[in-house]
Parts: structure tokens; C-alpha cells; sequence
């Protein structure tokens, strides 16, 4: 998602990464690795739950989810991850045209 940042921000988009951590955990990680887009800390997985994402001890924990959500709020695309490296490249969502589902 960093290195092609600005093609998100060109297509008007808004990236929010909700990560299983404390807010200090997330805002040091943030700041060391420099990331423009939104950090939100879920360490309870308040959020993970709600929206279904997957957690597994024995894969290392939370497993990832993806959604695109457009500007009316529906979600257009959503992948529950099997893996933590089963994460769509950002060129296959730049393809995800808006107002559709999945």
C-alpha cells in the first residue's frame, strides 16, 4: 500500500488499516516505518469480529481481510485471507470498478 500511495490518493481513496495492537504499539510502528494512510488499534478485535475476520493461533494470529468500500459506504470487494502473505496486489484493486460487488 506505501509504495503506491499517491495512486490511491489520485483515485480519491482512503486507506485505514485496522491493526490488533495498542494505539501506542501502532503509533510507534507508523511513525518508524512512515506511513501516510490511517493506523486505527483494535487490540480487542472489536472490529476484526465485526466484520468476520478470521483469527488462528496457529497461523500466527489474525489472519488479513480487505475491503473496498465505495462512496456510498457499500462494500464492493472483500477477500478474507487463507494466509498472512494472501494479500491482493494493488494493481488488482486499481480494477475494481466502483458500484460493483463481489
Amino acid at each position: 500500500m506505501k509504495k503506491d500511495y499517491q495512486e490511491f490518493r489520485n483515485r480519491k481513496a482512503i486507506i485505514a488499516v485496522i491493526a490488533p495492537h495498542k494505539m501506542e504499539k501502532v503509533r510507534d510502528y507508523w511513525q518508524k516505518e512512515n506511513l501516510p494512510f490511517l493506523g486505527i488499534p483494535d487490540p480487542d478485535g472489536i472490529l476484526g469480529k465485526l466484520y468476520g475476520q478470521e483469527w488462528n493461533l496457529i497461523k500466527l494470529g489474525r489472519m488479513p481481510a480487505l475491503f473496498v468500500v465505495d462512496r456510498k459506504g457499500t462494500i464492493v470487494f472483500s477477500q478474507y485471507a487463507k494466509n498472512m502473505t494472501d494479500i491482493p496486489e494493488n494493481q488488482d484493486l486499481f480494477k475494481i470498478p466502483e458500484g460493483t460487488s463481489n
